[in-house]
């Protein structure tokens, strides 16, 4: 006979009861040693029930996730909801196209064209008289902008050489700095290349391509990496000066995503600001990272992120990305079909667009009687989310440590215990309702590696970020990215603004 010990403990068996495949004769022999064993048996197959029915629950949790409910990227829903992505954004209420008193962008006619092209009239499409010695009265015109035929300009520089009548000693001219091989490549066409592979993420070969097929001929792949240096070097103090921008701003936002170098795993981490953008690669993602790159522990203002624990250890005033808990209030009320999460969701919208109306009223900040309510509003819906989710309630069992909770509790939980980082918005106008700026600026460099793939060595994607920084900040405060890249090759790098 085998006794309950061994059904539950013994080597074969035990694997048996872990997938819940007792024999009959098993059951049989359980059930001859008496009522205590039958009862132990049943409660060790309820626990191990409950216990596959949390991971059967988690999962379809995890499988009921999407970019519209979760901070998973568009690119990971495929077509297996079969459904279009919900957008958290209402209605407007605005018919599609141009509205009243939008300007358009038509071309504008100008005075003095490159060509002009005469189509003569040969003879009168009424009886067939002959025209052509009859002198025109006027003209219809139309004006086609085109490019003219594209080609690199050759600028041959000289350096006179000349003896001195009275020494005899032979003396050259200067050349300009930066003019130091026989034949070279011009600022213009590095600022050119940089432009296409840092800003539009082509590749070294296929930007070698585009200038042969549209100048008929252009850099190696040398060339262009000596260029990536170049510009890398001289954009050193620019670099800085940006870091140092967004050190001293009242407000930044910050987010990280994970990218490869070579066969390893690394982050990419942003700080920005509307004006500013810093980008910073760290083999970790936490805390190490963060001081390593010295700017949230000098840092005094409100930091707008996602909520990551890492952020919390610093002493500066937080704001967390609303965006971020639209998308989970979506999938608690989608998967568990709980009214709070749809109220909360409204609340928070209805309270950016009471904060949107007060300021272009022009008011510095919302009265305290109306902070209240909305304060009293948000307490009420959390509080009835808590009453739907009590504290013994769980997920699934465990024999030891912390509880597993709901994803409805932990939210929850969240949303209470940092309710001033959630409203930051409502308290201060000057702190946004999400983290849109850092997640706009943060993809690019997904955007660089789909086109570009991944980066081969370490020193590659350093040269990535501090360029990258430059050409974003650049955009921001209002330059033509062009322009910018070709002076840093020129010895005179923009220098970024203050963050207002």
């Amino acid at each position: 006979m085998v006794s309950c010990q061994n059904l539950f403990c013994g080597g074969s068996i035990h694997k048996e009861m872990t997938s819940l495949q007792i024999t009959r004769q098993e059951i049989k022999a359980v059930y001859d040693q008496g009522q205590e064993a039958v009862i132990v048996l049943v409660e060790r197959l309820l626990t191990r029930i409950a216990e596959l029915g949390a991971r059967v629950k988690a999962l379809e949790d995890q499988q009921a996730k999407d970019s519209h409910n979760s901070s998973k990227p568009p690119s990971s829903d495929g077509a297996k909801h079969g459904r279009k992505t919900k957008s958290l954004r209402k209605a407007s209420g605005k018919r599609p196209g141009g509205q009243a008193g939008h300007r358009g962008q038509t071309l504008q006619r100008v005075k003095n064209p490159e060509h002009i092209v005469v189509h003569g009239v040969e003879q009168c499409t009424g009886c067939g008289q002959g025209l052509q010695e009859v002198t025109a009265k006027g003209y219809e015109s139309r004006q086609v902008f085109d490019l003219p035929p594209l080609r690199l300009e050759v600028t041959e520089h000289r350096a006179q050489v000349k003896d001195c009548p009275r020494c005899g000693r032979s003396n050259k001219g200067e050349f300009p700095q930066g003019i130091g091989s026989s034949g070279q490549y011009g600022p213009r066409v590095k600022a050119l290349a940089l432009y296409l592979m840092q800003y539009h993420h082509l590749p070294y070969s296929r930007t070698s391509e585009l200038f042969e097929d549209v100048f008929g001929s252009g850099p190696s792949q040398g060339t262009l990496q000596e260029a990536i240096e170049s510009c890398y070097q001289g954009l050193e103090q620019t670099q800085e000066q940006i870091k140092q921008g967004v050190i001293s701003a009242r407000v930044v936002h910050f987010d990280e995503t994970g990218l490869r170098v070579g066969d390893k795993s690394h982050w990419l981490h942003v700080a920005c600001t509307p004006e500013l953008t810093y980008y910073a690669v760290h083999g970790k993602r936490g805390q190490i990272a963060l001081d390593e790159l010295e700017i949230l522990p000098q840092f005094e203002g409100t930091a707008v992120h996602d909520g990551w624990r890492s952020y919390q250890r610093y002493g500066c005033r937080h704001a967390l990305c609303n965006a971020h808990h639209l998308r989970e209030l979506s999938f608690i009320e989608e998967r568990y079909e709980q009214g709070w999460a749809t109220q909360l969701k409204a609340l928070l919208v209805e309270m950016k667009q009471i904060v949107e109306e007060a300021q272009q009223r022009g008011d510095p900040c919302l009265s305290s009687r109306q902070l209240g309510v909305l304060e009293q509003r948000y307490g009420q819906i959390i509080q009835a989310g808590l009453a739907a989710n009590p504290v013994g309630q769980e997920e699934g069992i465990k024999r030891r440590g912390r509880r597993k909770q709901t994803p409805a509790k932990n939210l929850l939980d969240r949303l209470e215990q940092q309710r001033e980082q959630v409203l930051a918005f409502v308290y201060d106008f000057e702190v946004p309702f999400d983290n849109n700026l850092a997640e706009r600026d943060v993809r690019m460099m997904k955007v660089h590696q789909k086109v570009s793939g991944c980066f081969r060595t370490f020193a590659g994607v350093r040269y990535f970020c501090r360029i990258r920084s430059y050409i974003s900040t650049v955009r921001k405060q209002g330059y033509r990215v062009l322009d910018a890249l070709e002076r840093v090759f020129l010895g005179n790098p923009i220098l970024p603004r203050a963050p207002t």
